[in-house]
């Protein structure tokens, strides 16, 4: 099998926007999805990302504070997965929470071995 990351973008907007009891609902389908694929032993990690952060530029190691980017682009979490193929990668990702609103993004890239 090979290992997979998921990134995920965007939503947040969507997520603010809902009720208290929305929001509850459609954290419990992260919670589920998660869930289903540990048991199906693909599920290596995953966390959500913190909103700020840093990051250091070029040569001269410039560190700057902040968030990077905005909105959709902005990287909210990750996930590590096992799967045999892009294909079942993507068929998993299909079915996570995040799209379930117009904005979310799933970005697929396979961890390469070295």
């Amino acid at each position: 099998m090979k290992e997979y990351l998921f990134l995920f973008r965007g939503g947040l907007q969507e997520l603010e926007q809902q009720s208290h009891e929305q929001a509850q609902q459609h954290m419990q389908k992260w919670v589920q999805w998660m869930r289903d694929l540990q048991e199906k032993g693909c599920l290596l990690n995953a966390q959500p990302l913190d909103h700020s952060g840093r990051k250091i530029t070029g040569s001269k190691k410039i560190v700057t504070d902040g968030a990077f980017m905005e909105g959709k682009e902005m990287v909210g979490g990750y996930l590590m997965c096992k799967a045999d193929h892009y294909d079942s990668a993507i068929e998993m990702a299909m079915s996570c929470p995040l799209l379930d609103f117009d904005s979310g993004i799933v970005e697929i890239r396979q961890i390469k071995e070295m």
